[in-house]
């Protein structure tokens, strides 16, 4: 006689969360003298898609994809092409993050990020002897 296997109860179904699976582009970095030019090459990506955030020491960019609903079509391996970038650096704190300047051309982000005016050192006071 056949035996009647019952489905598993959600508890006992391991827990598929959704998470975003992204993959870290290709990146070019120059350090000039009063900035840092970061070129970031993420193909397929339109300018508003594109996020970028710093907090702390950390920069990120976060840059997605204008994914197309294919109907009718098989699969053929296309979910790591189809996956969003991102990039995370630790530049540390001698940056200005406020005043980046970024633009996207050609697929190819393109981070104009200044550096922190360093404060002059100190002048050493001239000391005088009162005899």
């Amino acid at each position: 006689m056949p035996m009647i296997i019952p489905p598993p109860s959600p508890s006992q179904l391991p827990s598929a969360e959704l998470k975003p699976s992204f993959r870290q582009p290709h990146f070019d970095c120059t350090d000039l003298p009063q900035a840092l030019t970061l070129r970031v090459f993420v193909p397929g990506v339109h300018p508003s898609g594109v996020e970028i955030t710093a907090s702390g020491p950390d920069f990120g960019i976060t840059a997605r994809k204008t994914h197309l609903v294919r109907v009718n079509f098989p699969s053929l391996h296309l979910e790591g092409v189809q996956r969003d970038y991102q990039l995370k650096l630790r530049l540390g704190v001698g940056y200005d993050y406020a005043a980046l300047r970024a633009e996207l051309s050609d697929g190819v982000l393109t981070v104009w990020l200044p550096k922190r005016q360093r404060a002059a050192p100190p002048v050493p006071a001239h000391r005088r002897y009162v005899a």
